[in-house]
């Protein structure tokens, strides 16, 4: 993947999420967590309503710009498991699958001076559970997560999380794949990818 995610419809992104994914991922349930995630729209979502990614197919556009930025940013491989960066990676944000929706606004043409109808999208949380600890609770339906894995889930949004403070902090010290997935994911989302809001 490219600095900056360019040309959104010209690749497919689902394919290249699973291929990640299997390749990397050998744990017991496994596929009954990617069978639950094909009848998401996963696949089809933003991974914002306005800032990074929110676009179609936004959502695992970002999920694999983290893996990557992990692995070349943050892999030791005497200390790293791959399959946890994979894990953590490309499931940290799974508590935004069946979140979004597609509504419409009304703004002015500025070259016809008429209002029109434009999709934008909103938020629409049906599972109200939290941001980190909703992606952990819903792996862990299907498959088992290590201690440092679910920590790096749950603190991946570091400060920008509502509560956060002393437990975040401990959690920091002591997995350091927690403060791996937290740097990737902020390097992706301000500095790889383009912050486009187009909704087709």
């Amino acid at each position: 993947m490219n600095n900056n995610i360019e040309d959104m419809s010209s690749h497919d992104y689902k394919a290249e999420f699973l291929d990640l994914f299997n390749q990397h991922v050998n744990r017991p349930g496994k596929d009954k967590l990617l069978d639950w995630l094909s009848k998401t729209d996963f696949f089809a979502t933003p991974a914002s309503t306005k800032y990074h990614c929110a676009c179609p197919q936004g959502l695992v556009m970002h999920s694999i710009s983290v893996f990557n930025v992990m692995m070349e940013k943050h892999y030791d491989e005497e200390t790293d498991s791959i399959e946890s960066f994979a894990i953590t990676a490309l499931l940290h944000d799974l508590c935004k699958a069946n979140f979004y929706k597609i509504s419409t606004r009304n703004v002015k043409n500025e070259e016809t001076g008429k209002w029109e109808k434009v999709p934008f999208y909103t938020v629409e949380d049906a599972f109200p559970y939290g941001h980190g600890e909703k992606s952990v609770f819903l792996i862990e339906r299907f498959m088992r997560l290590k201690i440092d894995e679910a920590m790096a889930i749950r603190w991946h949004m570091g400060g920008f999380e509502e509560s956060t403070g002393y437990t975040m902090s401990q959690a920091y010290e002591k997995y350091p794949l927690a403060v791996k997935l937290h740097l990737s994911d902020l390097e992706s989302t301000y500095l790889r990818e383009k912050h486009t809001s187009a909704v087709d």
